[in-house]
């Protein structure tokens, strides 16, 4: 069961690649010499796949098995990644490739998250998801440790993420291709349709933690982007000037706390782990009110530790409490990541009417919802 695990791990690494279109968006800014509304073209391009293919990939998925599907989101991103490897010289090329990057890891979380259920031993499902959420933040840093690494060492540009991410894609899709899993059928016997899938919807279960998919991945964005600025606003500190201690510290510590909430996983149940990453997160979301630089600092490693467990959380919840809805679950929930789109434009709405620090009520109001579900979820047993 643990060799089987390793493939799936590896797939979640290279989801993480598809979080590089952040960092894409200054150094392409100054590549292309392009607008502001231009440069923010490519994380939309990337988010807008989580709100198009989810649902359509579950319902292939129900058809075709977790493994096909899975091994169809390595193909898709590597193509993108190929692409910008025979040059980069239009705009357009690029916006491609987040495409791909996008869809890619669209379809690598629709597969990734269930197929992980399928080869964990029992009970263990929501440590080996919060492990391997740890390995796709190791993915994720990648994109801005990768481009200052090589700049400083080597002399060489952003561009060297595609060459290295290609290799990683195909040593991945060799061992995911030698994966031998049985798959855990659907204890339904109706058909995966768009409409059973958004039929589920109607479920007030359902609903309510798709939702929480949604505020919390928009929570997400609204603290790796608002933190930079919040920073610089409230402190002068240049984020150029901090380097990778300024622009990966919330993500170092959300990486730590994916790898501690494996741990943790072992000896508290998931739905009490769930009301103490909430709590621990409002706790140190409040500190950013303060306006104290030692209190901020504790603050944002406190808040990175404390999110970190909540998507894996909330997913492992919900399909644990329906597993004969897996590949519906899967599909809705995974869209529901497209919350990163729409919930941080909010942030900087409330931040422009008002104050930069003001501007984290955003955030701190979708955790006061999720440590209300995450409540509920302690008094539900069953659905």
């Amino acid at each position: 069961m643990k060799f089987k695990t390793f493939p799936v791990f590896l797939a979640f690494l290279a989801m993480g690649f598809g979080d590089a279109v952040g960092p894409f968006v200054g150094l392409a800014k100054n590549e292309f010499t392009l607008s502001n509304a231009m440069a923010y073209l490519i994380p939309f391009m990337g988010f807008i796949m989580f709100g198009l293919l989810s649902v359509p990939m579950g319902i292939i998925q129900a058809k075709k098995g977790k493994k096909f599907i899975l091994l169809t989101g390595l193909v898709v991103m590597l193509l993108g990644i190929v692409i910008p490897i025979f040059g980069l010289s239009q705009f357009y090329l690029l916006l491609l490739t987040v495409l791909l990057l996008g869809a890619g890891a669209t379809i690598l979380q629709v597969a990734g998250n269930p197929i992980m259920r399928d080869v964990s031993s029992d009970g263990k499902y929501s440590r080996n998801l919060s492990l391997a959420q740890f390995v796709k933040a190791i993915g994720s840093l990648t994109g801005p440790v990768i481009p200052a690494v090589a700049a400083a060492y080597f002399a060489a540009d952003w561009k060297i993420l595609f060459p290295i991410y290609s290799v990683c894609l195909i040593i991945t899709i060799i061992a995911v291709s030698t994966l031998n899993v049985q798959e855990k059928k659907s204890e339904s016997g109706d058909p995966v349709t768009l409409a059973s899938c958004l039929a589920l919807l109607k479920n007030g279960y359902v609903a309510m933690m798709v939702a929480t998919i949604f505020l919390y991945v928009g929570a997400e964005v609204c603290m790796s982007s608002g933190i930079p600025i919040y920073l610089e606003s409230q402190f002068g500190i240049k984020i150029e000037k901090l380097g990778l201690l300024g622009t990966g510290l919330f993500f170092t510590t959300l990486m730590i706390g994916r790898f501690l909430g494996g741990i943790i996983l072992n000896w508290i149940s998931p739905r009490k782990f769930f009301i103490c990453t909430v709590v621990i997160s409002i706790i140190a979301m409040l500190g950013l009110f303060t306006g104290v630089a030692v209190v901020v600092l504790f603050s944002v490693i406190l808040i990175g530790l404390g999110f970190a467990n909540i998507f894996p959380l909330v997913f492992s919840i919900t399909v644990d409490a329906m597993p004969e809805k897996t590949n519906e679950l899967s599909g809705l929930m995974v869209t529901a990541i497209v919350g990163g789109a729409f919930v941080p434009p909010l942030m900087g709405l409330v931040a422009d009417k008002t104050t930069v620090s003001f501007g984290f009520i955003v955030p701190l109001a979708a955790l006061v919802y999720m440590a209300f579900v995450a409540v509920k979820n302690l008094k539900t047993v069953s659905i």
